[in-house]
């Protein structure tokens, strides 16, 4: 007889391995699916460094347990601040190791309905039953091309997220487009690589992130510890149902703030040969000779080999691609974000999301490691109320988006 989890978890990133130890502590059969820490060993460029602060980036645990601090203890060191991405890494394969037991690296390749819970087929092809699924799978089907690079092929423009060694660029000319922490740390790693390198950002001057104080009085009156938004509005942010409660303008607004592009100010003194075309857009871009020809707003060309897009993501769950059709065509969306319940709960009985997909329903924190936290306990007491209550699951996907999309 195949055996039914109570949960089946996607991912295996800070989301997914925290939720395993939430649920597990609850006392819900939970299983997980994924390679731990599978995102920040592929697409995160070598030699990048974690942007949250020290305690803003402690994978969460129902007793508060297995923290950075503990890692550091346990390896007898000190970690450089900011953290590099390699240690951290570690610690999160730390943590896997002694905190979720249930693990299978198998990558997921279809979620579909069935009358009692979900079928999860795996890349080998076996299949799992489970009664919920619990969405922790990243950002990677999330990121943003622009339009401009539609007919670019890749080995002349590509997302900053396709590369983990920006190495290969040495001697190179590049340009980087985007004005955020991933276009700006990637700018200063490919100069410190040896390419010729040019950054390309629509604002007309460069934010800084980490310039108000974060310690201190003044800092923990200032900054939640979360350390997500800017000064009084990252305490608002850090409790998600202040946040969900608040009007609608408000919510704009806060997200907009917390999420503007901007760099952590460490990386300043490291773009020492980086140029900067500031307040500028990419109106069109050419193949010529075997490179590529930019053109910008005020007319102005660029000859390059390569063009490194650090535009970002957009979250549209539809580019999961192991979501069955049937979900795909059901799911209540907002914007291309799920419309989550306050237990994290879609539209579909027992399927729910975690991470950057539920910003849109309880704000920016969720797309940061620090949000993790909030995020898997009330999935796990959600999750464990469901199940103590019914073993079964009603579906509910038949109705068309159109009836079920929020307002």
């Amino acid at each position: 007889m195949t055996r039914t989890f109570d949960a089946i978890v996607i991912g295996a990133g800070p989301y997914g391995l925290a939720a395993a130890a939430h649920l597990q502590a609850a006392g819900v059969d939970a299983r997980v699916q994924g390679v731990p820490m599978s995102f920040w060993s592929t697409h995160m460029p070598l030699g990048m460094r974690i942007r949250s602060r020290w305690d803003a980036s402690h994978i969460a645990h129902p007793q508060r347990a297995f923290t950075l601090n503990d890692y550091q203890t346990f390896r007898q060191t000190r970690f450089e601040r900011p953290m590099a991405l390699a240690d951290f890494i570690a610690y999160g394969q730390w943590y896997q190791g002694h905190v979720v037991s249930e693990i299978d690296p198998r990558a997921v390749t279809n979620v579909a309905p069935e009358t009692d819970g979900f079928r999860v087929r795996l890349a080998d092809g076996e299949t799992l039953a489970a009664r919920r699924v619990v969405v922790a799978a990243g950002i990677a089907p999330f990121a943003v091309r622009p339009r401009e690079f539609d007919a670019i092929p890749a080995e002349l423009a590509s997302h900053s997220s396709d590369h983990r060694d920006l190495g290969v660029f040495a001697g190179r000319r590049v340009v980087v487009v985007g004005g955020g922490q991933s276009a700006i740390e990637s700018a200063a790693l490919l100069q410190e690589a040896g390419a010729d390198t040019e950054v390309i950002m629509r604002r007309p001057l460069q934010r800084w992130v980490g310039r108000a104080p974060r310690e201190g009085l003044l800092g923990h009156l200032l900054f939640d510890r979360s350390d997500v938004g800017p000064a009084l509005i990252s305490h608002v942010v850090a409790r998600p149902p202040l946040y969900r409660a608040a009007p609608a303008s408000a919510r704009r607004y806060m997200m907009r703030r917390s999420l503007a592009p901007g760099a952590s100010l460490w990386l300043h003194d490291r773009l020492g040969g980086v140029s900067f075309s500031r307040g500028s857009r990419i109106t069109s871009v050419a193949r010529v000779n075997g490179h590529l020809r930019l053109w910008l707003d005020d007319g102005s060309p660029r000859d390059v080999d390569h063009a490194l897009l650090a535009t970002g993501y957009r979250v549209d769950v539809s580019r999961y691609r192991f979501l069955d059709a049937r979900i795909v065509r059901a799911i209540a969306l907002q914007n291309g974000s799920p419309v989550l319940s306050s237990g994290f709960e879609s539209s579909i009985a027992g399927l729910y999301f975690l991470g950057a997909p539920a910003a849109n329903s309880f704000g920016p924190l969720l797309r940061f490691v620090s949000g993790a936290g909030f995020a898997t306990r009330t999935l796990a007491h959600d999750i464990a109320r469901q199940t103590s209550h019914s073993k079964a699951v009603p579906r509910a996907i038949e109705a068309p988006l159109s009836e079920r999309q929020a307002s």
